[in-house]
């Protein structure tokens, strides 16, 4: 294991901004096929939250935040048929991780109604 990190969000914090900035806050922290997904849910909010969740605590196992050198856009968060999360990284996301001397990452989340947590584990296979 080369980093850990996790992150804890109230899902209204999300809610709120999403009213507040719209789409254009979703676009600025989601992939278009995150964004469909979770607005595919009855009730996107903890889908959404937990999705920013995942994203702050793989920056956090990263050891960098978000930020210049990993950005909201340069992780996707997918799920297989049997609902199991994964880490699709993009853009400089992939660098970093070489840079890391890390092979993938790894994700677990979690939410309610109120909250969304999420921890990511940056690991050498």
């Amino acid at each position: 294991m080369l980093g850990v990190g996790i992150d804890l969000i109230e899902v209204d914090r999300i809610r709120a901004s999403r009213e507040r900035f719209g789409d254009r806050f979703l676009r600025r922290i989601l992939l278009p096929a995150e964004v469909d997904y979770c607005l595919s849910q009855r009730d996107p909010g903890p889908f959404l939250a937990v999705r920013f969740a995942a994203k702050e605590a793989i920056s956090k196992a990263f050891g960098t935040g978000i930020g210049t050198q990993l950005g909201w856009l340069d992780m996707e968060i997918c799920h297989r048929e049997s609902g199991e999360p994964y880490v699709v990284l993009h853009g400089k996301a992939l660098p970093l991780l070489e840079r890391r001397g890390g092979t993938a990452v790894l994700i677990s989340l979690s939410h309610t109604r109120q909250h969304a947590t999420a921890v990511a584990l940056l690991i050498r296979e």
